[in-house]
Parts: structure tokens; C-alpha cells; sequence
């Protein structure tokens, strides 16, 4: 595998004044080594139970866990009536902030409780109960978080879709999780302009013909756009949510009740629906939330800046810091709306003491310049983080330097939709930080860098030539994902396969060890492509391709990209009728092919239409070759190619 990151000999060393105050210590770690179980335990407790747990861990069904066994708790009453009932219900929970410069909310624990019972209440009075899926497709409005927290509170799961998916990518996953119900909204402001969403939810049911399984469509007003309409099925929220009775006694659920269905790109054209269960994800993502973000929930404005519709949005804006009664703020728009100096202003609005944000969006300000920072007061912030993807060394140090003054601690979290929280972090206050490396495991977490026997690499001694292996979780963890839905076999592959004699889940990334035996994860090994953060899968995005009348052929590699991590590069062979068309005329209709099937992000960043494509004997793509010309490198090994001279046919179609 290729090395992508120059190892930094410098060091970051924690602030002796943060580090006096913050909430972890080098003791979690210990605590954890000596007794992990009772360290979850104790993780556990921070929550309330309705029934206490009598059983930490049962790994008798290995890959598939139960946490905290016969434990019972609502989610929602942990994120919200419980700090209602403390005496903080008049703290804000959420500072939303509109796109549309001035449309703003301030909404209170108090006001959250009242509305999500408000939800409950009318979900459950259009026939929703516990075990029912619900599929939410919504910009980031508060009622989004509040249709999430609602079918937490009655037990159905919810899937939410990232609301710049295409009707299409709905309608996939309505069909794959047999959701009854969809909550959304007549449109979203995304970069000044009102666009509609409910179309695409009426497109993706009707295209599901007589095996529609939806009831309803429970609709948000939000733009006020014009909206088709069916009568019996469509409701409005302020018909019904905003009429609704406040009350609500939420019921306990098992500690492995399912909490959500969540789909990621395989390595396979079909999205796999990732289940996370109550218990062990909340305790999970509530324990990372206050510590690698030393949140201070009396004093700290947080704010998170991803999409409810990926994990990172679940996790640590939904559910990590709604269970620590910590203030956020929630903003719906682009960092450019209306101008470059957005996200500037909302810290300084708010005064944002926690911001975490993904390396692509850090690399975006890089391209704006730090002049654009420097005319802001950002002196509130006291705690930067990373997520999505590894953050190269010069990102990092940027970001310290414009966003955090060279003082804040950065956390870069590895992380992934199963795994469900983070699990490779630094600890502020505690951990002595290099550039671009995630450093080590959480306490509580283990993990290990291994070669293809399973055989654990050792630290490199020096910053020379490094071993890359593979990332394995050799210990289960509280926020494991449970299975993929409807699809155990799928589930036992994909993860648990690769290293079956030993037990270890398999990651999927490359990683290595540095000198101090810290972790530089290189990213994905597998086809799964990482876009600004977003999971892409290489064969979703030739499928849609292919769906072109005039494509015969296609491969998909994801190549190295200065803002987005990495950018999708096609290659395709066209159909003889269609071989005369406009090369560039076919290119921006394949473009265009891929934005409505999958979404605009997975639009490719190249495509070149090639005579042939490079395969192996047995037929097999070689798309490792295709890395190394799309990011201009010398060929690798070309000895198994049925025709190594195909190449010569690519590169002059470049």
C-alpha cells in the first residue's frame, strides 16, 4: 500500500492548564486495562435504568454481542426528560441556526421534552409501535433530531437518509428496511436556494408499485414551496405534532432493543443497512462525547458540524450530547452560504467552544485562506476535532494554528458507521498529539494493527520505510454494530471473515504504527471510496454508469484529492452506436447519470472513455493499476493482465 502521510517529528504536548481541568485522565486508561467489563459498567451507569443490567457482556453468539444483559432504559427519556427532571430543563439544548442568515432557534431541554412527546404522540397515533421501521429524509431542521428522538422513545427504529441522496437511494432503502412510515419536508435551503424533497419521496414510493410498504408521510414545512399531495397518506406536522398532547410516559425497552437502521456503501452495489442497538451505543457515544471532547456540559457550546444523515450526525449531535445535557448548536446550510465567512460568524454568535468538523471542510478554509479567520474573534474555542477521514499533517497544524491560536487540542477520531462511536482518539489533557495520527484506543477499546496471517506488526523504529497492515478490534465494544439488516450471512463476511480463526472484526482500513507505538490509519483497502467524508462505493457508482444506454463497460477507483481525500475517476468503454457522440457531451451525461441515481457527491471527478479495460485472465478488473494511473504513478505489477498493453490505449485517452 502506498504511504500518504509524512511523519511529523514534532510533538503537541497537552496545555498544563487544560489538562488540570479536563475530564479524563491517564487513570481512564488504567481503569479500563484493569478491569474492562467493569470499566463499561461503570460507563453504563452514567445513564438511567429502568431495570439495572445483570450481565455486562454476553459474546456466547460471537460476532453478535449483548451489552449490559437484561438491562432496560429509554433512550429518549436519557437524552431528555431525565435532565428535565434534574432541574436543567430551562438550559438550551439546541441552538439551530437556518440557513437564511436571521432564521434562527433556541430551543430548551424543557421545549425539546415537550416536543418530541408531541412526535410520539402522533407516530404512535398513525400506527407506529416498537420494532417499526422509519425511514426520515430531512435537511438539518430540529425536527429532525425530534423525529429521531421520538422513534427512540416508542422503540421503532430509525433510517435516516441523507437528505442529498437522490429518490433512488431512498427508495432503495425504504424497500430493504419495509419502513411504513417516512418523515420529511417540502424542501431544504441548500446554498441560498429553496429545493424540493418531497417530490423525491412521492418518486421513491411510487416507483415501488404494489410492494409499497408506507402508510404515511408525515411532512415538515420548512420552505413553504408548493408540495403534490396524497390525500389519506400525506400529513402535515403542524396538523398534528404541533396539536398534540405534551404528555408522554415513555416505556423501557431492553438494552438490545434496535435503536437504528443505518445504510453505508459496500463493496457490493447494494447499501448495507448497519442495526445499533439501545444500550451499548448510548453508553458508548455518551462516554466518548464528554471525554474526547471534554465537554462541560454547564459552560460549553458545541458544535458538530456534519449530517444527521451519517453516523458522526447520529452519534455526536443526536445522541452523545442530547444524553450529557450539553448545549449545540445545529446549523442547516453550507460552509459558503452566503458567503465564506459563515461558519466564522456562528461560532462567534454562539460562541463555540467544542467545534468538530471533517478534514475536507478544514482543507476548503485552507484554499479561502487564513486571512478569512483572522478577521474573526475565535477565541472562545478551546477544543478542535477531526473526523471522516485521516487528516494529513499540514491540515492538522493549520487548523490548531487559524481555528485554535496554536493553543486548543486537536482530537482526530477514527471512527466508523459500525463501529458506532469513536474508538481511536486522543485524550485531551492527557495525550501528547502527532499530526495526522489518531494516536491510540480509547480506554475501554482494543485494537491492533496486524499482517495477513494475523500476526500483530511491531512500532517502526525510525521515519524511514513503514509496514502498513491491516486495522483489526480484536475485543467487542459496547457500541458494536449488531448485524446488517436482514442479511446475517453478509454480516459474517464482510467483517468478521477476514480474520475468523481469531475472532477480530476487520475494519476495512490500513493503518500502521508510528515510533511511540501511535496509529496512522491510511484509509480504506477495500473498494469503498472516501469523498469529502462520505462512503461511496466503487461498484454503486459503475452500476449507475452502466444504467447509461451507451456504456458497455465501466471501473471506479477512487484517486487521491488535495480537498475531498479522494475523488471518483471512471473509465469507461462505450457501446459501439454511441462511440461517436461527443466525447464530451457522453461525459457530462454519465455525470449527470451518477448525481440522480446516487447523489451529486458521487458525481466523478473524471471520466475517460477507454477502447479497453485492464483484466486479469479470470476477468477481473484490475482497478489497483487504474489507482496508479489516475494518480499518475508508475504501473505496479502487471504480470497476471490478460493484455498490459491495454494501458497505452488508456493513458492516451487521458
Amino acid at each position: 500500500m502506498t504511504e500518504t502521510h509524512v511523519e511529523a517529528p514534532s510533538l503537541y504536548p497537552p496545555d498544563p492548564e487544560f489538562a488540570a481541568n479536563a475530564n479524563a485522565t491517564e487513570a481512564l486508561y488504567d481503569e479500563a486495562e484493569a478491569d474492562r467489563l467493569a470499566f463499561w459498567a461503570k460507563q453504563a451507569n452514567r445513564l438511567s435504568w429502568d431495570t439495572p443490567f445483570t450481565e455486562v457482556l454476553d459474546w456466547s453468539d460471537a460476532p453478535f454481542a449483548k451489552w449490559f444483559v437484561g438491562g432496560r432504559l429509554n433512550v429518549a427519556y436519557n437524552c431528555v426528560d431525565r435532565h428535565v427532571e434534574a432541574g436543567i430543563g430551562d438550559r438550551v439544548a439546541i441552538h439551530w441556526e437556518g440557513e437564511p442568515v436571521g432564521d434562527a432557534r433556541d430551543i430548551t431541554y424543557s421545549e425539546l421534552k415537550d416536543e418530541v412527546c408531541r412526535a410520539a404522540n402522533t407516530l404512535a397515533g398513525l400506527g407506529l409501535k416498537s420494532g417499526d421501521r422509519v425511514a426520515i429524509y430531512m435537511p438539518m431542521v430540529p425536527e429532525a433530531i425530534v423525529a429521531m428522538l421520538a422513534c427512540a422513545r416508542l422503540g421503532a427504529m430509525h433510517s435516516v437518509v441523507f437528505a442529498g441522496f437522490s429518490a433512488s437511494a431512498l427508495r432503495a432503502r425504504i424497500e430493504d428496511a419495509q419502513a411504513t412510515l417516512v418523515i420529511t419536508s417540502d424542501g431544504q435551503f441548500r446554498r441560498g436556494k429553496a429545493a424540493p424533497l418531497k417530490a423525491g419521496v412521492d418518486e421513491a414510493i411510487e416507483s415501488l408499485g404494489d410492494d409499497n410498504p408506507v402508510r404515511h408521510v408525515l411532512v415538515v414545512r420548512r420552505t413553504g414551496m408548493d408540495v403534490p399531495w396524497t390525500d389519506g397518506r400525506d400529513v402535515w406536522w403542524d396538523d398534528t405534532v404541533s396539536n398534540a398532547s405534551a404528555e408522554h410516559t415513555p416505556e423501557a425497552f431492553d438494552s438490545e432493543q434496535p435503536l437504528f437502521l443505518l445504510y453505508t456503501s459496500g463493496t457490493t452495489g447494494k447499501p448495507k443497512g448497519i442495526m445499533h442497538t439501545s444500550g451499548g451505543y448510548l453508553t458508548q457515544a455518551s462516554y466518548t462525547h464528554l471525554n474526547v471532547f471534554d465537554i462541560k456540559p454547564e459552560s460549553d457550546v458545541y458544535w458538530c458540524t456534519a449530517d444527521i444523515g451519517w453516523v458522526t450526525g447520529h452519534t455526536y449531535i443526536a445522541y452523545g450530547p442530547l444524553s450529557n445535557g450539553a448545549t449545540q448548536v445545529v446549523y442547516e446550510g453550507t460552509p459558503a452560504s452566503p458567503d465564506e465567512h459563515r461558519h466564522f460568524q456562528v461560532i462567534e454568535k454562539y460562541g463555540v467552544t467544542v467545534y468538530y468538523t471533517a478534514p475536507t471542510v478544514v482543507r476548503t478554509f485552507m484554499k479561502w485562506g487564513r486571512e478569512l479567520a483572522f478577521g474573526h474573534d475565535l477565541s472562545s474555542l478551546r477544543l478542535l476535532g477531526s473526523v471522516g477521514e485521516p487528516i494529513n499533517p499540514e491540515a492538522w497544524r493549520w487548523y490548531r494554528l487559524v481555528f485554535g491560536g496554536d493553543q486548543t487540542p486537536v482530537v482526530d477520531t477514527w471512527w466508523q458507521t459500525e463501529t458506532g462511536a469513536a474508538m481511536i482518539s486522543p485524550l485531551p489533557g492527557v495525550t501528547t498529539c502527532k499530526p495526522g495520527s489518531a494516536m491510540r484506543p480509547l480506554p475501554g477499546i482494543s485494537a491492533k494493527i496486524v499482517d495477513d496471517d494475523g500476526n500483530e506488526l511491531a512500532p517502526s523504529p525510525d521515519y524511514g520505510e513503514h509496514v502498513t497492515g491491516y486495522l483489526v478490534l480484536d475485543k467487542p465494544w459496547p457500541s458494536m454494530l449488531r448485524g446488517i439488516w436482514g442479511d446475517e450471512e453478509r454480516f459474517r463476511e464482510t467483517y468478521w471473515s477476514r480474520f475468523a480463526e481469531q475472532g477480530w472484526y476487520f475494519a476495512g482500513d490500513g493503518a500502521r504504527y508510528g515510533t511511540n507505538g501511535e496509529i496512522w490509519v491510511l484509509g480504506r483497502i477495500d473498494d469503498v471510496m472516501n469523498v469529502s467524508g462520505h462512503r461511496i462505493s466503487t461498484a454503486e457508482v459503475e452500476s449507475a454508469l452502466v444504467g447509461h444506454a451507451g456504456v458497455a463497460e465501466a471501473a471506479v477507483v477512487g484517486a487521491t484529492d488535495e480537498h475531498t481525500g479522494q475523488g471518483i475517476c471512471a473509465f469507461v468503454i462505450l457501446k459501439a452506436h454511441h462511440a461517436d457522440m461527443s466525447r464530451d457531451q457522453m461525459i457530462d451525461e454519465l455525470r449527470a447519470e451518477v448525481a440522480r441515481e446516487i447523489s451529486p457527491i458521487a458525481k466523478p471527478r473524471e471520466i475517460h472513455v477507454v477502447p479497453e479495460l485492464p483484466k486479469t485472465r479470470s476477468g477481473k478488473i484490475m482497478r489497483r493499476l487504474l489507482r496508479d494511473v489516475a494518480e499518475g504513478r508508475e504501473l505496479g505489477d502487471t504480470s497476471t493482465l490478460l493484455d498490459p498493453s491495454v494501458f497505452e490505449a488508456i493513458r492516451a485517452s487521458k
